[in-house]
């Protein structure tokens, strides 16, 4: 399996030191780095399945956002975006809710819903391979995994496809077993063209790139894009990646559209968070926060060696 990896803030070796660890936890969320590490878990196991004729991309930024696209796995059978969790604990997949369930029986929403946001990466891009003049007539499927043997997942027709640890092997036997849909020179030249996407002015030259044979039922297009040579905007799909967010529903049930003839008019998008340096206030806080303990920890060694010199 050939992997491209575009992970930031690592060296050419693939490590991340502390300082890039620091930057990568202020921009990304708490949970970056645990899902770098439970990433590496997964793809050793995958690499050791999956051999010519399956790339796979790893946090792939897309152009003009800050949207990162965890797992892309281009192989014979279609395209699998895959979103790898080190979380563990009991956890309920029933549709699209994403729940933790308690010792007690009861079941609550988990603070991340992990099901939406592994649909709406997919969505994210579905919508920047159209954009790309690319398309693919085969599955798009949105995959998530449990790297930890400790998460315990009851799946009860989950939008998403949710792969257990101790389940990697088998999904990896069923992307081998698959009808191939798609040739391996195609497999590579399309993974090229995911990460290094043309200009505007480019586009508007190129042809449409089209891949696949025959259109499958789940590789349906979700968004019409009607000017392809446009640039990607993320402010279009409706949705944050910021570490903890929940999805709303943009509509109440009191405003739902009661007739499809007659649309509601599509809310604005949420306005833009103003950034010191970069960095969202929260972010500024846990940096001065971490600067603070430092400091602390600087003078408590300075004093340390002055009393036993």
């Amino acid at each position: 399996m050939k992997i491209i990896d575009k992970t930031s803030l690592q060296d050419a070796n693939g490590n991340i030191n502390i300082i890039a660890r620091v930057q990568g936890t202020l921009k990304y969320g708490l949970n970056w780095y645990g899902e770098l590490e439970a990433q590496k878990t997964v793809i050793a196991q995958l690499n050791r399945m999956l051999e010519k004729g399956f790339v796979l991309i790893r946090n792939f930024t897309l152009p003009n956002s800050e949207i990162v696209i965890p797992l892309i796995l281009v192989g014979p059978s279609g395209i699998h975006v895959i979103f790898v969790t080190q979380q563990k604990g009991q956890f309920e997949a029933k549709g699209d809710e994403w729940n933790q369930l308690l010792s007690d029986g009861r079941s609550l929403p988990a603070r991340r819903n992990l099901l939406d946001l592994i649909n709406k990466l997919a969505l994210a891009f579905q919508k920047y391979m159209e954009n790309q003049k690319i398309k693919v007539q085969v599955p798009i499927e949105p995959v998530l995994i449990a790297s930890d043997p400790g998460a315990q997942i009851e799946s009860v027709r989950p939008i998403v496809r949710v792969v257990r640890s101790d389940g990697i092997k088998q999904f990896a036997g069923t992307l081998l077993q698959a009808r191939p849909a798609l040739r391996t020179d195609a497999i590579y030249d399309l993974a090229d063209r995911i990460v290094t996407p043309r200009s505007a002015e480019e586009l508007l030259e190129a042809a449409p790139l089209e891949i696949g044979e025959k259109p499958a039922s789940r590789a349906q297009a979700i968004f019409n894009a009607s000017d392809p040579s446009r640039e990607f905007d993320p402010n279009e799909l409706g949705f944050s990646f910021e570490d903890g967010s929940e999805s709303e529903d943009p509509l109440p049930q009191s405003k739902r559209e009661p007739n499809p003839a007659r649309p509601l008019p599509r809310p604005k998008p949420a306005p833009v968070k103003k950034k010191t340096l970069g960095m969202t206030n929260s972010q500024l806080v846990l940096l001065a926060g971490m600067l603070v303990v430092e400091c602390c920890v600087v003078v408590g060694f300075g004093i340390f060696f002055f009393l036993f010199q």
